[in-house]
């Protein structure tokens, strides 16, 4: 019988921001540290498959963005402009000095504005379907030509599986072989049921300006992980904005829709720990 180890000590707290915004986060382990930035449907508990497999070996933070509990709960919704403010303080709050980040979906933008400052701390970017404030309408042909057809197909496989009860951020895979899975995603998205997430959708796309050359001003090796059945993010995105960033690269991740953190996250997994293996080695420069 093979032996398991408890999870390390977890422990919590509140950053307080000059606003007044409370930050909740949780800090599980120790190491070298990994921040993981939670997309719209999740917040801090998003990432329980990711703690779980990292904390042994790295200090794992997970935090809950401002306007998602439980965070301080803005008035009119959050501003995407605050985000990467927000992370930059927790990283100084919490005195971390050898920083990873994992973003997922909305996570990207708290995560490429904060490498962008170039933060000397920072060492690896994990951008998993997302490119945060990278427009991937300004990526490079033969890949623009293919975004016109892709959202349509967004919208007609979105608005589908609303209609079916399905998150779009789930995906009909996840529903149909994991629906306990899926159900704890719908769960986690309820928390915050009550913020407008329409017009939060309409302010991160406001946000995203940023041509994909800007991203090689990012100064440490830059992961995209994209998925093959995601209806929300088009996955040869990541291709286009990688080929085009000197230390960035992007990898696939079949059979997996929008959150494949969470479907699959055991390939997840496995891709994060061998990126950062290759960095820490000094295999990619």
């Amino acid at each position: 019988m093979t032996e398991t180890k408890p999870l390390p000590p977890r422990r919590v707290g509140t950053l307080e921001r000059p606003d007044g915004c409370l930050i909740y986060y949780e800090v599980t382990g120790s190491g070298p540290a990994v921040v993981f930035a939670h997309g719209l449907g999740g917040n801090h508990m998003s990432w329980f498959q990711q703690v779980a497999h990292f904390a042994p070996r790295y200090t794992c933070v997970t935090f809950a963005h401002r306007g998602f509990a439980p965070s301080t709960w803005v008035v009119g919704g959050p501003d995407p402009k605050d985000y990467a403010d927000d992370l930059a303080a927790l990283v100084a709050h919490l005195q971390l000095n050898d920083v990873r980040v994992v973003a997922q979906s909305m996570g990207g933008w708290s995560a490429v504005e904060y490498a962008l400052r170039r933060p000397s701390e920072l060492r690896a970017v994990v951008l998993a379907a997302t490119t945060g404030t990278i427009d991937p309408m300004r990526v490079r042909e033969p890949e623009r030509s293919r975004m016109a057809a892709w959202l349509k197909f967004s919208e007609a496989t979105s608005r589908a599986l609303f209609e079916a009860g399905v998150h779009p951020a789930g995906g009909a895979r996840m529903a149909g072989e994991q629906p306990a899975l899926h159900l704890l995603y719908r769960h986690i998205d309820d928390v915050n049921a009550a913020l407008d997430k329409q017009a939060l959708r309409a302010r991160l796309g406001q946000g995203r300006k940023r041509a994909p050359e800007e991203l090689a001003a990012v100064a440490c090796p830059i992961l995209f992980l994209a998925n093959d059945e995601d209806a929300v993010m088009p996955p040869f995105a990541a291709d286009a904005i990688a080929g085009v960033v000197p230390g960035a690269r992007a990898v696939h991740i079949p059979d997996a829709g929008h959150s494949a953190y969470f479907e699959r996250p055991a390939v997840f997994n496995r891709l994060v720990e061998e990126f950062f293996a290759d960095v820490g080695a000094g295999a990619i420069s």
